[in-house]
């Protein structure tokens, strides 16, 4: 399968941000986006298979931890592997992640909830359990990069006017769900989907993208900091970006952006399905609800 077809952004100037919902989104400041493509879906399971097929790329998830880097941890606790969701029982601290969240031995993109799972019927789900080195391999791959925060949001926004949700005031509109989020109690009662959905299960928005809100959160290659740092234009990237330098000594920071929110995101305890909402990751950790897409410029 080839890489998705790229959807032609025009550039403008928006106020990226919210005041309304968590710190780190805020201050809120105008932001101008120069003209760039961005991936109409998030990259699926048979794309990234096409791409590990071709060029024999090991993610991080399959490659057991460096000795010299980690010589506190046994030979098991070094082995691949990656985090994977697992709901509770019942209601839970939210306080406390670690209760949803368990390090699987043997999870990688191709066996998403560790070794014995695979990918029947899911080769059009985004692909999951991808770091941020394997998302800038397979851009570089495709040809491609990553998109920056500002210009993330700026797409997810679709066009439209400036309002909380891409699709409008609510977060649930009367005629039902705009994307795949958790519908129900976190982390035990989920009445939506319950885990990542085919792209394009939901309304496009005003410029064509899908899931660009939902499904899974999307690697950017911002870095993140606590708050907004207000830059100027943007051409691929703003002042505060610093991407991985592929086949240079660059060494990878700390945490990156991740935009979109996910299924499992949540009002009463994740309400970051919004263009402006935003999460840091590290980039050596693959997850259950994190992929990517990428951008090009004009």
């Amino acid at each position: 399968m080839n890489p998705t077809e790229l959807v032609d952004i025009p550039g403008g100037v928006f106020a990226m941000g919210s005041r309304d919902f968590y710190p780190d989104e805020g201050p809120v400041h105008e932001r101008e986006v120069a003209d760039f493509r961005l991936e109409r879906h998030p990259v699926t399971n048979a794309q990234f298979a096409r791409f590990v097929h071709e060029t024999g790329y090991v993610t991080i998830a399959e490659r057991p931890l460096d000795p010299r880097d980690f010589p506190q941890l046994s030979d098991d606790e070094r082995m691949p592997g990656a985090m994977v969701f697992t709901p509770t029982a019942g209601p839970a601290d939210l306080g406390d992640w670690r209760q949803w969240w368990r390090w699987q031995p043997g999870a990688s993109w191709a066996h998403p909830q560790g070794a014995g799972s695979g990918l029947e019927g899911l080769d059009r789900h985004p692909v999951v359990m991808v770091a941020y080195p394997d998302a800038v391999a397979y851009a570089e791959w495709a040809g491609r990069r990553l998109p920056t925060e500002a210009e993330f949001e700026y797409a997810a926004r679709g066009g439209g006017r400036d309002a909380p949700y891409a699709w409008g005031e609510e977060p649930f509109p009367a005629d039902g769900p705009m994307a795949n989020t958790w519908l129900g109690r976190f982390p035990y009662d989920n009445r939506g989907v319950g885990g990542t959905s085919p792209v394009g299960s939901y309304p496009a928005n005003g410029y064509g993208l899908l899931d660009t809100i939902g499904n899974v959160w999307e690697w950017t290659s911002s870095l993140y900091t606590s708050r907004h740092v207000p830059g100027g234009r943007i051409s691929g990237l703003d002042p505060g970006d610093r991407p991985h330098l592929l086949g240079a000594a660059a060494v990878a920071p700390a945490r990156r952006v991740l935009k979109g929110g996910s299924f499992l995101c949540s009002p009463d305890y994740c309400l970051r399905f919004r263009p402006a909402a935003r999460s840091a990751q590290s980039d050596d950790t693959g997850m259950s609800h994190i992929g990517f897409r990428c951008a090009a410029d004009l």
